[in-house]
């Protein structure tokens, strides 16, 4: 209990350590900022971002009857995986992996979450003596993030004894399924826009840390930018905003409004124009930024007729090059409609951060392999209708045809070849403990940025359009 008193002192006196880390920027690209990420935290912001108690009650009290039957230190082999795709979804997309793997590193149990579990009866006193020094110490591997899936690839598997990969199940499905649901529909977005970039703009729309992971996520699924400046200092993400309504409300008239947020931020600003009467406000806007002039901001009415006649006025009033963003409720199919209509930019909130309709991409932790007393290891399989899975540790690839475009998804319980042009899905995370560290930060979301675009391309052209059918390769599972 010293540390709590020590950091209750530190506390009072305003005698908190502050740490600041800069790690080295990477990209050349717009995905991210120009400054580098950051990581500051006093001990008292640390202590509470420890990880261990994002979990189930259950969990903890799986361990405590496994430690008093003598099973909890068996080898064993957990999977996390989806059995199926949400209806209509062609493909999903597997992120939050980075994030995983930074709250794994932060996976402990100190005194007073410790106090809690013990004051609040919730596991006895040998089990409490079991977490005081718990560690992950097993291994990962699995889908890269960034990766694409389909119902039944192996996207984690956990390796370790069943006390380990128990306590972190509920944390790793938490973070796995919010951030792959987010990363999935933006990326069908990104497939609606085409070249047009997309802008993350929902952070009011949910809960402040699910907001940092929604940013982060979207940017995987090749978003540009995001309005969210926590999620800009922790992954090194370029951050965009100027202005809203109630700027131009608190000025006496609306060319006054823009005159001061041309002062401020010069005249290539993005400015709002629907305040009052667009027209008027377009006009107002080419008069006070000039053919410089970079945007301006369409937020309500009918986008696609109204983006075409602001098109032509910008135009008529020798504003060629000035852009136009559209935002209000956008999602894939709204993007898609505005294909035809000159946009230049979409800002994006509520719809990917809430999934589009889909907040859950609805995967499953299960034990599939454990050994028994002789060390020897038995495959295991839930059996219940319509849940069944699998047993045996699973290994997979994804078969090409000649034109290196995916054709099938192909998950063995034993190393497999088709024979043909194929690629390996599944990379180390962890090894004995040891995180991958090209899989955290900003060189994490960057790598994933990558390995989507790439898996992206891939896939059939068909994938990318927005008609709902079934996953758009099949997945094979060879159980021989």
């Amino acid at each position: 209990m010293a540390s709590i008193l020590r950091l209750e002192a530190e506390r009072n006196t305003g005698h908190g350590k502050y740490h600041l880390e800069r790690e080295p920027l990477y990209s050349k690209t717009g995905l991210l900022s120009q400054a580098a990420p950051y990581k500051a935290f006093s001990d008292h912001q640390e202590r509470h971002m420890r990880t261990s108690l994002f979990t189930d009650h259950y969990e903890l009290t799986m361990l405590q009857a496994a430690l008093g039957s003598g099973a909890a230190h068996r080898p064993s082999v957990f999977e996390a995986f989806a059995r199926r795709l949400p209806e209509g979804r062609r493909y999903g997309v597997v992120a939050g992996t980075g994030r995983v793997l930074e709250g794994l590193a932060n996976f402990r149990f100190d005194d007073e979450q410790l106090r809690f579990l013990s004051d609040n009866k919730v596991v006895n006193a040998e089990t409490i003596k079991y977490l005081e020094n718990f560690r992950f110490t097993g291994s990962i591997s699995g889908y890269a993030e960034g990766e694409l899936y389909f119902p039944n690839s192996p996207l984690l598997t956990v390796e370790s004894t069943f006390a380990e990969a128990c306590v972190i199940e509920t944390f790793l499905l938490s973070v796995m399924n919010h951030d792959s649901a987010i990363a999935s529909a933006a990326s069908r977005m990104i497939a609606s826009a085409g070249e047009r970039p997309c802008i993350e703009m929902g952070s009011r729309r949910t809960h402040e840390e699910s907001a940092v992971a929604a940013a982060r996520a979207a940017m995987i699924a090749g978003f540009t930018s995001t309005s969210n400046l926590e999620a800009g200092a922790r992954y090194g993400l370029k951050t965009v905003g100027t202005s809203a309504h109630s700027f131009t409300l608190l000025h006496d008239t609306e060319r006054a409004a823009f005159e001061a947020q041309v002062a401020s931020l010069g005249k290539d600003t993005i400015l709002l124009v629907d305040t009052y009467d667009v027209e008027k406000g377009v006009r107002t806007a080419v008069e006070v930024a000039g053919p410089e002039l970079g945007g301006v901001r369409l937020d309500s009415g009918d986008l696609v007729q109204q983006a075409g006649w602001v098109r032509e006025l910008l135009d008529d009033l020798g504003n060629w090059n000035t852009k136009i963003t559209v935002t209000s409720d956008l999602d894939e199919y709204a993007i898609a409609a505005l294909a035809s209509a000159p946009v230049d930019a979409y800002g994006v909130g509520t719809a990917l951060v809430t999934g589009s309709g889909h907040p859950t991409a609805s995967m499953v932790y299960k034990l599939v392999a454990r050994q028994d007393d002789s060390g020897q290891w038995i495959p295991v399989a839930k059996a219940a209708a319509n849940k069944a899975s699998v047993g045996g540790r699973k290994y997979a690839v994804r078969q090409l045809n000649e034109r290196n475009r995916a054709v099938a998804e192909i998950v063995s319980i034993s190393e497999y070849t088709t024979g043909g042009p194929e690629r390996d899905l599944v990379v180390p995370l962890v090894r004995h403990g040891e995180i991958d560290q090209a899989y955290v930060g900003a060189a994490g979301v960057k790598l994933a940025t990558e390995r989507h675009f790439a898996s992206v391309q891939e896939l059939p052209g068909v994938a990318r359009k927005m008609q709902r059918g079934e996953p758009v390769i099949p997945t094979v599972m060879i159980q021989d």
